[in-house]
């Protein structure tokens, strides 16, 4: 199978964020999106550019245009949140979102009537029924298809990190599940989904599409919902693992971390330096410590075994990355990733306030956070 990939400016950024539409009384989900879309919809109904729908009809999605700066996503989703925010707030509907709902029933959750999600339900099942999270996607752009595939390898030496920063599903269904992100461990029961293969070769990663399309598996390249892909048609990395942020000050500090580290191994491409990697097993296994323990999380951070502490790596990441983020005028929203550092991810935000009251008052607080735009 030939897999063209699409010209794209160097280190270009998109963003997209799922948002959960909440009733303002109950704080349950509410089924709306059909509404809410047609609210937003231009003249003659033209689609809004920057808001779309999701698999399940309690969610709609925010998508920034090409952007050259973090800076310039964060606006262009805010202005689309503004327009929704025009139609949903008449009708007692509230924006908010994390990994999770910390109590709506999967069972009760509405398909959207599109084809490529039936067909996805119909195939998974009772795993598919479950999939009521949400996330955040952060495209850079690659200047050359040679790169993508060793910046996805650095890549997975440092997506756990990215996934504690970001881990904000602790509760499902109304349980404390134990884990900072059980986001990370549901997704993960797709088919298609969670840690991607590591190819070396362009052309091994085509064949391996190809083997997928021929026995069935997947019917387009989208349906490899990997932590990190390739998106081809864009010319971009995809990187898929952080939980949805329940702010923009985290979605800004969480996709500038993004952005700077496909930048700093493309740098180190240019001067002929090797990437780092890790064996596919070290790999599998921070993940399930980042998601078990979050920023408290002990990863491997190289293929040597070598072991840190999350938060101790992320610190020494933000001043290597330092200079990168100063070019790509990110530097500011990169250094709002040392208030995570200081003051916790969502997941502990979220469970200091269930304790001493109902999973009520942990909706409140996701409601109130995306209002104010930063952590309470």
């Amino acid at each position: 199978m030939n897999l063209p990939f699409a010209p794209s400016g160097r280190s270009s950024v998109g963003i997209e964020w799922e948002l959960q539409l909440l009733d303002a009384d109950s704080g349950d989900l509410r089924q709306a999106a059909e509404t809410v879309l047609a609210g937003v919809a231009g003249p003659e109904g033209r689609p809004h550019p920057h808001v779309h729908p999701e698999l399940l009809v309690n969610t709609v999605e925010v998508v920034s245009g090409v952007c050259r700066t973090v800076g310039g996503a964060a606006a262009d989703l805010q202005r689309a949140i503004d327009d929704l925010r025009a139609v949903t707030d008449p009708l007692r509907i509230e924006l908010a979102s994390a990994g999770s709902h910390p109590f709506a029933r999967p069972a009760y959750q509405r398909v959207t009537n599109r084809e490529r999600y039936a067909t996805l339900i119909d195939r998974t099942r009772w795993w598919g029924r479950q999939m009521l999270l949400y996330g955040v996607h952060v495209h850079v752009g690659i200047e050359d298809r040679s790169k993508v595939l060793p910046i996805m390898q650095a890549l997975l030496t440092r997506f756990a990190h990215l996934q504690s920063l970001s881990a904000s599903s602790p509760f499902w269904g109304g349980e404390n599940t134990g884990y900072a992100s059980n986001r990370a461990m549901m997704f993960q029961q797709l088919p298609t989904a969670g840690v991607p293969y590591q190819f070396d070769r362009w052309e091994d990663l085509e064949s391996y599409v190809d083997d997928m399309t021929r026995t069935g598996v997947i019917d387009t390249f989208s349906e490899l919902r990997w932590d990190i892909r390739p998106s081809p048609s864009l010319g971009t990395i995809e990187v898929r693992v952080c939980d949805a942020a329940t702010n923009m000050q985290e979605l800004r500090a969480t996709s500038a971390l993004t952005h700077c580290l496909v930048e700093h191994y493309s740098d180190m491409l240019d001067r002929g330096e090797q990437l780092p990697t890790a064996p596919r097993w070290f790999v599998v296994e921070n993940k399930w410590r980042s998601a078990r323990y979050g920023m408290d999380a002990i990863l491997i951070r190289d293929g040597s075994g070598d072991e840190e502490l999350v938060t101790d790596t992320v610190a020494a990441m933000l001043v290597e990355l330092e200079p990168v983020a100063e070019r790509l005028g990110c530097a500011e929203d990169l250094a709002l990733v040392g208030k995570i550092l200081d003051d916790g991810a969502s997941y502990q935000r979220q469970l200091r306030v269930a304790q001493g009251a109902d999973l009520d008052a942990v909706v409140t607080s996701l409601i109130e956070e995306m209002r104010a735009g930063r952590p309470l």
